[in-house]
């Protein structure tokens, strides 16, 4: 008994839920979640909470990928990720609590107009070699490396999120489903469900980073691809259409996006070795990068949030469960189910489904996990110094009182 005693502690200890973190504002959505910023009330550090319905999920047939990313993002870490912290449930939504980046996305500063650099340009794609380059050590894919899925921080740094539909493989493994954003999927994907063979591997990240890069440096991207063309158009273009580069454009620029994207994924430049050695690069000192110890050429504007801001005026006023009404609404809703008999359930199959994912979903809890990992190093390791620990306090302060300035200026605008 004094076993499971100590391990229901231990458990109660892990779980976060939802009345841990202070609701601030939405700032996003996606194919089937949305996105607010939050701040854990014990703590008060800032975090962006993605949310998704369970009945949509079930509806749209998607739960599956929500829990292959939550099984990934449990078990990766990196600088140039956006990392996942907690992850949790209630009666109707799932969530992931991951890093909260205030500098928008790719995508976002390409609507605005930015005209990036080569040298801007030089560092997205060192950081997100290294991202890709830390995913194939994880044996990931991520399938869809684009604008709209490179966050930057406030200095400009990239990290890569949304895992929803990349895949694990192992041993050699080839992945075969036709997977990714169109204008960004590499030959061998289509190829690949047109015709059979092999499938794919790591090398369709690269192609994709490589259409980004040139859709920073133009405006746009180097192949007119859209969501609507048929794949068999597609295999053929790739055969018949060749790439354009901007005769302003250095050739060792040039030389690389060449590289990248080459057609033959056994041609192409496909891991970081392979980008080390484009001169484009040279002279790039890569523990620097890594260290984020390079300044970015572009940084976004400190004091605003850079983001729609519709997607706070769509959840206060066309939402029709807004999220900071959870509290009464899941009441209001328990006591009506304990009025109801249980037998007349409108929809078995609904009801079963969500008992299911009630079962199935994977609590998580980083804050914990680096808690306990800190106590076995500080067995092993003096205690870091007073100065040290000063400093560390002095940024997290400045980064909170930053944050909750931008979101009270976003909120009154």
């Amino acid at each position: 008994w004094y076993g499971i005693y100590k391990f229901t502690l231990f458990f109660l200890c892990l779980v976060v839920n939802f009345d841990h973190f202070q609701i601030l504002r939405a700032i996003g959505k996606g194919s089937f979640g949305k996105v607010c910023i939050v701040q854990k009330r014990d703590t008060e550090k800032m975090y962006a909470m993605k949310y998704m319905n369970k009945q949509q999920c079930i509806e749209r047939d998607e739960v599956r990928n929500v829990f292959r990313e939550l099984e990934i993002l449990q078990e990766i870490e990196h600088v140039f990720l956006v990392n996942l912290w907690y992850s949790f449930q209630d009666e109707e939504d799932m969530f992931m609590v991951v890093d909260l980046l205030l500098g928008g996305d790719l995508r976002y500063h390409l609507q605005q107009n930015v005209q990036f650099t080569e040298e801007t340009v030089r560092l997205y794609i060192c950081e997100m070699a290294l991202a890709l380059d830390y995913l194939r050590s994880q044996h990931i894919i991520h399938r869809d490396v684009k604008p709209d899925n490179i966050l930057l921080d406030e200095q400009g740094h990239a990290h890569l999120t949304d895992f929803n539909i990349a895949t694990i493989i192992r041993d050699g493994e080839r992945a075969t489903a036709l997977a990714g954003t169109k204008p960004y999927m590499a030959p061998e994907i289509f190829h690949s469900f047109l015709n059979g063979g092999t499938g794919y591997s790591f090398e369709v990240d690269w192609w994709s980073l490589g259409i980004m890069a040139y859709e920073l440096l133009r405006g746009w991207r180097p192949y007119d691809i859209h969501s609507n063309n048929p794949v068999e158009s597609l295999v053929q273009l790739f055969s018949t259409v060749s790439v354009q580069y901007s005769s302003t454009w250095s050739k060792e620029v040039v030389a690389l996006l060449r590289k990248l994207l080459t057609v033959n994924p056994e041609h192409r430049f496909s891991c970081l070795a392979d980008i080390q050695t484009s001169a484009y690069l040279s002279g790039v000192v890569w523990s620097d990068v890594g260290e984020k110890r390079v300044e970015p050429g572009f940084v976004p504007n400190k004091g605003r949030l850079h983001c729609d801001p519709t997607f706070e005026l769509e959840e206060m006023i066309l939402e029709s469960r807004p999220l900071h009404k959870k509290k009464k609404r899941l009441a209001k809703n328990k006591s009506r189910d304990n009025s109801k008999d249980s037998s007349q359930s409108e929809n078995d199959y609904l009801q079963e489904c969500l008992e299911a994912i009630q079962q199935d979903f994977v609590i998580f809890n980083r804050e914990k996990l680096k808690k306990s990992q800190e106590q076995t190093s500080e067995s092993v390791s003096p205690p870091e110094t007073t100065d040290e620990a000063e400093t560390e306090a002095e940024s997290e302060t400045s980064n909170l009182n930053m944050c909750s300035s931008v979101c009270s200026s976003a909120g009154s605008s």
